[in-house]
């Protein structure tokens, strides 16, 4: 005897037997697209299984290696070698030529700059920024403002040797006298002095106070300086009548620095980076902001 099927009267097609609160699930076959797919997909994985490398935590730490014994570890490893022997040609280029040589050549200039973003992005940006916008206490390097200089060999020396560090006795170095906590000056001066920083820099300021501050800046401060506050790029001195302010422009972060005498620290970077690299990184910094030429 023939088993009967229910069917359902709305769609005629016919239901799996189950019912919730009269609702009855339909027994509609899936389509065929998409049963070929999916079958196509149980096979494809079977292929892939047994060709490639499939099935990790097997014993000892090991996995399938599939017939085709591929590996993306030692492909990268193959590729990176490709690519720094076709960089090392440029690499090598780069060595011992003066700034206006790499830019008359193009394809040198545009490795050096690349390369060089590449290695800012890695090892400097952390403190100087992205695109080196600087961080309070961190030089903008996207200007045209240089400490300690702005050609080519320059910003080569300071970042080979670094500022102000233990590791390198060629370290570029000055350092500020902390006038307030070492009492060289009363808060009275440093009021004062802030004052006459602040008038050379042309901006608000008690007139009685900045003249009396000038005196105690011939006396304490012109000598890195300069009388008129223009700085010493050969001891790493601030110029301090411009807009650019290395910890903040405001009266009290003046006062600070005056009474502790700011103290960042660069480290060498020739213990990390090959000379390329430093060449490249220097073209792409001096490029940023407007770097400068040599003499001659």
């Amino acid at each position: 005897m023939a088993e009967h099927k229910d069917v359902d009267d709305v769609t005629g097609i016919e239901t799996t037997g189950h019912s919730w609160d009269g609702i009855k699930e339909l027994n509609t076959p899936l389509p065929r697209w998409w049963l070929i797919i999916f079958y196509a997909t149980i096979a494809w994985a079977i292929v892939y299984w047994v060709l490639m490398p499939a099935w990790p935590g097997l014993p000892g730490g090991t996995w399938t290696k599939g017939l085709r014994g591929e590996s993306d570890r030692i492909n990268i490893v193959t590729e990176m070698a490709s690519l720094d022997a076709a960089r090392s040609q440029n690499a090598q280029s780069l060595l011992g030529k003066p700034l206006e040589a790499i830019e008359a050549d193009p394809d040198l200039f545009q490795f050096a700059l690349a390369s060089g973003e590449s290695a800012f992005g890695d090892n400097c940006a952390t403190c100087h920024g992205a695109g080196g916008r600087g961080n309070v206490g961190f030089p903008r390097l996207a200007d045209d403002i240089w400490i300690w200089g702005g050609t080519l060999e320059d910003i080569q020396y300071t970042i080979r040797h670094g500022i102000r560090n233990d590791q390198d006795t060629d370290a570029r170095y000055s350092q500020m006298p902390a006038f307030g906590r070492d009492g060289l000056l009363t808060d009275a001066e440093l009021n004062d002095v802030t004052a006459h920083v602040l008038q050379l820099s042309g901006a608000e300021h008690d007139a009685a106070s900045a003249t009396r501050g000038a005196t105690l800046f011939e006396i304490n401060c012109a000598s890195c300086h300069g009388l008129d506050g223009k700085g010493d790029r050969t001891q790493g001195a601030p110029n301090l009548t411009d807009a650019d302010w290395l910890y903040g422009s405001t009266p009290e972060v003046i006062k600070a620095s005056i009474y502790r005498g700011p103290y960042g620290v660069m480290p060498p970077w020739s213990e990390r980076l090959d000379e390329a690299t430093i060449t490249a990184l220097s073209v792409y910094v001096h490029s940023l902001g407007g770097g400068e030429r040599s003499a001659g």
